[in-house]
């Protein structure tokens, strides 16, 4: 226990020693519910270091945990060596290159199959379908009924609920456009649309 002690705490491994410290403290808020596995990915780009593909603080976990295994290994074998002096000293660099670099080509490796796990680009939002046309639904639209389907971008359709301010004619099978969204009410206003005037075809 001793040895492991002294070496986590010696040099090279204390830097990841402190690093993996806050790494731990992070996670444990993450698991409050006080932070965000994202927080960091808007400040952050982690692509041009082979990284990219989850979230920051995912890639930065593993590189500095698996860095610090590898470090408290090879001081721990460098200090059984009975080494002294200059060479010891060197030998103790050698061991945190060794360790970023090893630590960075293995969490290259893993974030490959751990990128499946976190999509790039999120699902379409409510928001996403402002300025769409939709399809009616139902026999009327008003103040206070109506839905309509619409197709998201990535050729999903969903079924909306949907009210109009006016007294336009919205049956089945008519055509609207989203104009606006009502987050109190969940729902989208819509307005007759006629598909004659759309001049983007």
């Amino acid at each position: 226990m001793a040895e492991f002690l002294q070496a986590a705490a010696g040099f090279p491994t204390v830097l990841f020693t402190s690093a993996l410290l806050v790494v731990i403290g992070f996670w444990l808020l993450v698991l409050a519910g006080a932070a965000d596995p994202d927080s960091f990915d808007a400040d952050v780009d982690t692509d041009a270091a082979g990284l990219g593909g989850v979230p920051v603080s995912v890639a930065a976990s593993l590189l500095i945990a698996l860095g610090w295994f590898g470090s408290l290994s090879g001081s721990v074998l460098l200090a059984r060596a009975g080494l002294a002096g200059l060479p010891f000293h060197l030998l103790r660099v050698a061991v945190l290159a060794a360790s970023l670099v090893l630590a960075w080509w293995v969490t290259r490796a893993l974030v490959r199959p751990l990128a499946k796990l976190f999509p790039d680009e999120p699902g379409p939002s409510r928001q996403d379908f402002i300025g769409m046309t939709c399809t009616i639904r139902t026999g009327r639209v008003d103040g206070d009924f109506g839905q309509a389907e619409v197709a998201a971008g990535d050729g999903s359709t969903a079924v909306v609920q949907v009210r109009q301010s006016g007294s336009d004619v919205l049956a089945h099978g008519s055509t609207g456009l989203l104009y606006a969204y009502d987050d109190a009410g969940e729902f989208f206003w819509v307005a007759p649309y006629d598909n004659a005037l759309d001049l983007r075809g």
